[in-house]
């Protein structure tokens, strides 16, 4: 498999659960449910992801899918695909354009391609570690070095308190420029994109965290857990320009 082909088949997934998500945005009849976990969900999270999985198993009927909403097949496949319909359903049933879909593939457990596609601003971006593009134009972290002068980016901001250390949370607020609810994955094509310094998220699963860390690498940046761990294997997700990581993990784990 030729790394072009792949990308060319991510953006064919990008754009079929691109249109059941417009089609679905902004709909004042949209039905909210709630899972057992009391995470929220609609027909267009299941209909996305549905489109998604028949494309791949046509396409790589050997290949396995993990998916949030419709459970995982072939965990043991060499090529796995993690796909989150839509990381910030919240956002979404709220016609808040802060949301996106998650595409990853991984090898052997590693990620090796990462994709965050907000449909509504026709936004695909597409990192392998190496490089990330933002609709075929190479994008880079930006370049702050003082984390007085950062832009902090967290989605839900009683979250750190809850899942992580309240203290050293405040702490870091205190010390950046900005602190903005800016979240979901649209957050870290942010800090991709150099708009942004610091995304975190004090707890994830694997569906919304494995995408970004082939992005946020290949745009030359540095992601971890919030101990600063190998994110492959973590919950929770610390994405920074190489400036500014160490510092910030050094005062949420103070």
């Amino acid at each position: 498999m030729k790394e072009k082909d792949l990308i060319e088949f991510i953006g064919e997934l990008a754009q079929e659960s691109g249109q059941i998500i417009r089609h679905h945005f902004s709909n004042p009849d949209l039905e909210v449910e709630f899972k057992k976990d009391e995470t929220p969900v609609t027909v267009a999270d299941r209909k996305a992801e549905e489109i998604m999985r028949e494309i791949i198993e046509d396409k790589f009927p050997n290949h396995g899918i993990i998916g949030e909403e419709l459970g995982s097949i072939r965990n043991d496949a060499e090529y796995i695909w993690v796909l989150d319909p839509i990381d910030g359903t919240q956002a979404f049933a709220k016609a808040c354009p802060l949301f996106g879909t998650l595409i990853c593939l991984t090898k052997n457990g590693q990620p090796i391609l990462g994709a965050i596609h907000q449909p509504l601003l026709n936004q695909l971006l597409i990192g392998n570690n190496e490089t990330a593009n933002l609709n075929g134009r190479q994008v880079r972290v930006s370049d702050t070095n003082n984390l007085h002068d950062a832009d902090l980016l967290c989605g839900y901001l009683k979250s750190p308190a809850i899942h992580q250390n309240g203290l050293n949370w405040e702490n870091l607020t205190k010390k950046t420029k900005t602190l903005h609810t800016w979240g979901d994955c649209y957050g870290y094509l942010l800090v991709a994109t150099g708009n942004a310094d610091i995304a975190v998220d004090p707890i994830m699963n694997s569906w919304d965290l494995l995408a970004l860390i082939p992005i946020i690498q290949g745009a030359g940046g540095v992601i971890s857990d919030w101990q600063g761990n190998d994110p492959v294997k973590g919950s929770s997700i610390v994405a920074t320009n190489p400036h500014l990581h160490q510092e910030v993990i050094d005062i949420l784990n103070a």
